[in-house]
Formats: structure tokens, sequence, C-alpha cells
């Protein structure tokens, strides 16, 4: 069988493979910017929970308490648009015998006597205890909106008292978060770009097309800024000092071929 010499190399590897691991003539580089953004917005989870031996007796106790939470926090300017449903769960908790709890089996254990029996292993008893249905648990999961953000406090309080759980912190939101991803992310390319420019004109080079990039964006309450006063050269010095309620620090790292 006739090889074709287009996909032989000279020392018998395939010419697709040598482009791949030749080493490209070039410059990599990492852009950062930040940019502050003032939060308009915030938001966090509740809990509401209910038990009833029937099913839809839980639901409509769930559903009781929801309508006292929402009607407590409207009192404080939640609007019944700012609280969405995330899940509604319903379970059912069992008991054994008369009224106790089923225990689980025995695991890892080392074998036994049983009583009135011989062997290693427990005797099996003549009778079942029977099985019987106790109550069930509901629980749903909100998410509140708060459009003014030195009310969440407030809110939260007055949320608890109605009888909801507060799952986690809050969080902040900007008005427009993709439209504050975008521009950060858009300013540490350029960044990126800039350097890769001046690098390849210190070497004599022309700047050609990026060959690989790659992005990362943290979000943080004036982590950054306390991070980088910290650490002033953990972030490159071209990010620049600037701060705000909201950072959005973009971090660009690009590879550009010479020209």
């Amino acid at each position: 069988m006739r090889e074709d010499p287009k996909s032989i190399s000279t020392y018998g590897v395939p010419s697709e493979m040598q482009n791949i691991q030749r080493p490209v003539d070039g410059v990599t580089v990492v852009g950062e910017a930040v940019r502050g953004v003032s939060p308009e917005g915030a938001e966090f989870l509740i809990e509401i929970t209910a038990s009833a031996p029937s099913a839809s007796q839980s639901l409509r106790d769930n559903h009781v308490k929801s309508t006292q939470v929402a009607q407590a926090v409207a009192a404080l300017g939640v609007q019944p648009a700012d609280l969405q449903t995330i899940s509604l769960n319903v379970y059912n908790l069992y008991s054994q015998g008369y009224g106790q709890p089923a225990a689980l089996p025995q695991f890892g254990g080392m074998p036994q006597i049983g009583q009135g029996a011989f062997g290693l292993y427990p005797a099996v008893p003549a009778v079942q205890p029977e099985v019987q249905f106790g109550s069930y648990y509901s629980r749903k999961t909100l998410r509140v909106k708060v459009r003014e953000t030195a009310r969440v406090g407030e809110i939260m309080d007055g949320a608890t008292r109605a009888g909801a759980a507060v799952v986690g912190a809050f969080a902040f939101r900007p008005s427009d978060e993709a439209g504050a991803r975008r521009a950060a992310l858009e300013a540490a390319g350029k960044d990126a770009r800039a350097k890769a420019e001046t690098l390849a004109a210190a070497a004599g080079k022309q700047l050609g097309d990026p060959v690989a990039i790659s992005e990362d964006i943290i979000v943080s309450n004036g982590a950054y800024a306390a991070l980088r006063s910290a650490v002033p050269f953990a972030f490159g010095a071209g990010a620049p000092e600037m701060t705000g309620d909201l950072e959005y620090y973009a971090r660009v790292s690009a590879r550009f071929r010479f020209a």
C-alpha cells in the first residue's frame, strides 16, 4: 500500500500534528479592568414550611402562611411581582407501629445471636409491624426582590416575623448586570490589546491576530479594592484604582501572533 506523501512528514509524523505542536511566535498578555456600579436592588431567598396529617391540608396551610408573608412584605414596599416561587415540595413523614418513628436497619455492625434463636443472625419476628402514615411536610422557596436597598434588613425581618425562614444572605444587584459585565470585559480586552501592541513594538515586531483568549469575571462588594490594597502586585500594575459599591473585575488572557 502506498503512503500519501502529503500526510506523512520526513520523520513519519503526520504534518497535521506538526502544525499543532509547532509553537506560534507571539506574545501573551493579561488585560484587567474594574467597573464600579452602584446597586439599585437586592434579593434574597426565603422558605415557608407547613405540616399536616394530609397532603392537601399541608399545601393549604403553606398557602395561608405564604399569603401572610406576602402581605407583611407588601406593607414594606415589596410588590407582588417581586415575589417569585422557586420550588414547592411535599414530603411524607411516616411512622411505624403505634406512632413510633421507623428505625433504620443497622449496617456495618457485627452479626449477633438473636433472642430465642441460634445462629449468627437475629430472629425474624413472626408479625411485621404495621406501617402507618403520619404527617405531610410542605416546603416552598421564594425569591424576594427588593427595589430599595436601604430596606433589605427591614424586609427580611418582616418576612421572618410572618413565619418565613431566610435562606442564606442577600445579594445586591444592579439594574443592568449584563451591561456591567460586558463593559468590564470590553475594557479588559482593550487593555490586553494595548499591552500586546506595546510589547510587540518594544521587540520590533508587528502585532497580528489573536490566537487564544480566555476571560474571568469576579463580582464583589469592595473585596477587589481591599485585596489590591493589601497585595498591590497580585492583580497586575495595569488594573485601575476604581472602586464602587459593586465591583466587576474582569481579567482577560490573550495570546497574539506576530504579523
